[in-house]
């Protein structure tokens, strides 16, 4: 991961305002010439500053609208098959790895309460899987963000 400086976190921060906005309003509104900020840019987007353009789609959108958090629990030598396993099951946008009693939190999207069903049991039926605990998701209360830790990282929260 690069080192951000000052600079690079007022780029961030103007495309966390204007996430559309072009290099050469980038250039303007930093005062800097656009090839420097097309070099910012791809040098942040090389050390992986930028996520996915997938996190911004909306599930529900593309007609599935049931989203879930099924924690997972697992025989913990077998976790990089059943991790491999996960990544082939298209509901699934998202796995992360915990400590605790639960070893993987995994959010889903399906279409329907039996579409999450039916996903819970491919999730389950996974070799090395020995139980899942299915939460539907009934409202985000806080969208992702991350503008509050850049004006952390800024000096300016």
């Amino acid at each position: 991961m690069a080192h951000l400086d000052s600079v690079d976190l007022e780029l961030l921060a103007i495309l966390s305002r204007e996430p559309r906005a072009t290099v050469v309003a980038l250039a303007d509104a930093l005062g800097l010439s656009r090839n420097t900020v097309q070099a910012r840019m791809a040098r942040l987007e090389r050390s992986g500053v930028f996520l996915s353009f997938e996190r911004s789609l909306s599930p529900s959108a593309m007609g599935f609208p049931i989203e879930a958090f099924i924690s997972v629990t697992v025989r913990q030598a077998e976790l990089p098959q059943i991790t491999a396993e996960l990544h082939r099951v298209p509901e699934v946008l998202q796995a992360h790895g915990l400590s605790g009693e639960v070893d993987l939190l995994v959010r889903v999207a399906c279409r329907d309460t039996q579409h999450l069903f039916d996903t819970d049991a491919r999730i389950l039926a996974i070799e090395g899987v020995e139980r899942t605990e299915t939460s539907l998701v009934m409202g985000e209360v806080i969208d992702y963000r991350v503008r509050p830790l850049m004006e952390l990282a800024r000096g300016t929260a």
